[in-house]
């Protein structure tokens, strides 16, 4: 037993010094989709629930077990009894509203394949994508074969204490080792009531978290606290999505307002709350070009010309560039836009840049004399330094960060006019003209980043692109 404390000391000593480096504050939150858990209308049917969703402006649903479907019916209620005619009907009224089911629960079965296939079965039938749950037993093999038979996913979810699995190394125990499809459905609020610090908490489940219940409560550690807007109260939901966006999550957000003094009307609550989320994720509006899906990072959409290669990590999405002189290019066109990413290099003459408005598939070098790059080199000087447009304007000040850091750049297309901003500081705006090696350039093309160098390595992560209008 002492052994045992000894080892659970240095990890979570190794895990606390870990995180510590990492500052949330400093994290660009990305967008991350938002559903409505159905419980928040419970006073209400689910085909009411449909139009106040909508009237929220959102196009996602996590629906429960048991809600009313309608007025005319009142025997009938949502869920895995459903005929298949009702399935069609609740089908049709999504798509009048634009909405899709992506998650269901908490919905809970016997530990045997005839109540599992019943549950999986009808979410297969609805399209529903994960399945939210609180097993009672520990034995998960059976769920896991049911997971990757249907490829849907499972979501353990927390209830406060004395619940199962109120803490969340209870839910880590269970499906650590399992199919990668088998996570937890985090709920924010639950874990605040039983004394447990949401962000604390997934940063233990990272990468196994399938599913979010957010919810702000008026306290920490009281039973009683109750929903609030989300910002308003002590979750601190800005560290909350921080987190999420730092373990690149990909799944969606369930808003479960339960304050029971607004059953009869959560909706002005919820707004407040949306509003709060809008204004501190960054990339609202967003589109990431290097995609992740389901957990993993892939080059969909990505081409490259020239030689050498670009070298991606499929869990971390970090780019690496190998060789050179070559471009790894984007194929879709793009005139005024906002680009934003991430980069670092190994060495401080390391070489590599970011082109834009390419106008033309790269068939040859010619792209170089047709579109203007943003340099990265923090050797050189002038025209040719780190922030410059490379061969025509150089930056206004030196402000990358030191060889090894990671460095953010922005970099704005309105027009002839780029703005380029290095770790928040305007280096260049200028209105761009034929100069240097430029001999012509375009209103529209590719983007593009150079692998340059046979014997350095540049690195890319968090690449988002913004169109504008």
């Amino acid at each position: 037993m002492k052994h045992i404390v000894i080892i659970l000391v240095i990890i979570l000593s190794v895990f606390s010094v870990s995180y510590a480096q990492e500052n949330l504050a400093d994290v660009r939150i990305m967008e991350i989709p938002i559903a409505m858990q159905c419980w928040t209308f419970h006073k209400f049917t689910f085909m009411e629930t449909l139009q106040k969703v909508q009237d929220l402006g959102l196009k996602y649903l996590e629906a429960y077990n048991g809600q009313q479907l309608s007025k005319d019916n009142a025997d009938v209620t949502f869920g895995y009894n459903l005929t298949d005619e009702q399935i069609n009907l609740v089908k049709k009224k999504l798509q009048e509203h634009g909405i899709t089911i992506v998650s269901y629960g908490v919905v809970n079965f016997d530990n045997n394949e005839k109540a599992m296939r019943q549950v999986f079965d009808f979410a297969k039938k609805m399209g529903i994508r994960t399945i939210c749950t609180e097993p009672s037993y520990d034995d998960f093999s059976l769920i896991e074969k049911m997971v990757k038979e249907y490829n849907i996913k499972i979501a353990v979810h927390n209830h406060p204490i004395p619940s199962k699995y109120a803490r969340p190394e209870t839910a880590f125990r269970n499906i650590d080792g399992r199919d990668s499809r088998m996570g937890v459905c985090a709920d924010t609020g639950h874990w605040m009531r039983s004394g447990v610090n949401p962000v604390d908490a997934l940063r233990i489940l990272n990468g196994r978290i399938t599913n979010v219940h957010l919810k702000d409560l008026n306290e920490f550690g009281n039973k009683e606290a109750y929903d609030v807007p989300f910002g308003s109260g002590a979750a601190n939901v800005h560290d909350i999505l921080a987190e999420l966006t730092r373990q690149n999550y990909q799944g969606y957000i369930a808003i479960e307002h339960e304050n029971q003094k607004e059953l009869d009307n959560p909706s002005p609550s919820i707004r407040k709350g949306l509003d709060y989320i809008k204004g501190i994720t960054y990339y609202a509006g967003y589109e990431r070009i290097l995609a992740c899906n389901d957990g993993r990072f892939n080059k969909h959409g990505w081409n490259h010309y020239g030689p050498g290669y670009f070298e991606l990590d499929e869990t971390t999405g970090i780019l690496k560039s190998h060789k050179g002189m070559g471009l790894f290019w984007y194929t879709k066109k793009y005139g005024d836009f906002i680009l934003e990413l991430d980069y670092k290099t190994e060495v401080a003459n390391a070489n590599s840049g970011i082109f834009y408005r390419i106008p033309d598939m790269p068939e040859s070098n010619a792209y170089i004399y047709k579109s203007f790059e943003i340099q990265i080199d923090d050797s050189q000087t002038g025209i040719h330094q780190t922030g410059s447009v490379y061969d025509a304007e150089a930056p206004k000040v030196a402000a990358f960060n030191k060889t090894g850091e990671w460095n953010h750049y922005k970099i704005t297309l309105k027009g002839d006019n780029v703005k380029v901003e290095l770790n928040g500081k305007l280096v260049v705006d200028w209105n761009m003209q034929p100069r240097g090696k430029i001999r012509e350039f375009f209103p529209e093309g590719y983007i593009g980043l150079q692998n340059h160098d046979y014997d350095t390595s540049v690195y890319f992560k968090n690449i988002y692109v913004k169109e504008l209008p």
